[in-house]
């Protein structure tokens, strides 16, 4: 999982940039990213599930607004994400299937306290097929 995301330094926050084959399995990997700053994923198992949908103005706000989504869902059900289908992607909607369990102190470490992805930073690119996928998004969180 760690070749689909990687840590990118930043003096105050933190930014990710994750990787996939498509745009769809891209916002899954930023989603991966995104947990895994929070905690470990391995800890995390799959027996709650979420259908999410957001819609924006273009690419670079619907990973801002999945992303957040993401964050909101999690802190007020309490729940902790390891998996993501991103089923339907364009530019301006997405719809995924989120899978993951409710916070359990006792098994799970909490690292960090993701607030909000920003539009600091934020791109969603081609990255021409290099090693790690032919998309490439990157976005920085405020911690």
């Amino acid at each position: 999982m760690a070749d689909r995301f990687e840590i990118i330094e930043h003096t105050a926050d933190v930014a990710i940039a994750a990787y996939g084959a498509d745009l769809a399995e891209a916002f899954a990997s930023a989603a991966c990213g995104l947990f895994s700053l929070v905690t470990d994923l391995d800890t995390v198992g799959d027996d709650e599930c979420r259908q999410v949908e957001v819609t924006a103005g273009d690419r670079e706000e619907l990973l801002a607004a999945w992303l957040n989504e993401l964050i909101y869902i999690s802190q007020v059900q309490n729940v902790l994400f390891s998996r993501f289908e991103v089923e339907e992607l364009s530019d301006t909607r997405l719809r995924a299937t989120c899978r993951g369990e409710k916070i359990d102190l006792a098994r799970h470490r909490l690292n960090t306290e993701v607030k909000a992805a920003t539009r600091h930073m934020l791109r969603v690119e081609e990255a021409g097929g290099g090693g790690r996928g032919r998309y490439r998004v990157q976005v920085l969180f405020d911690i």
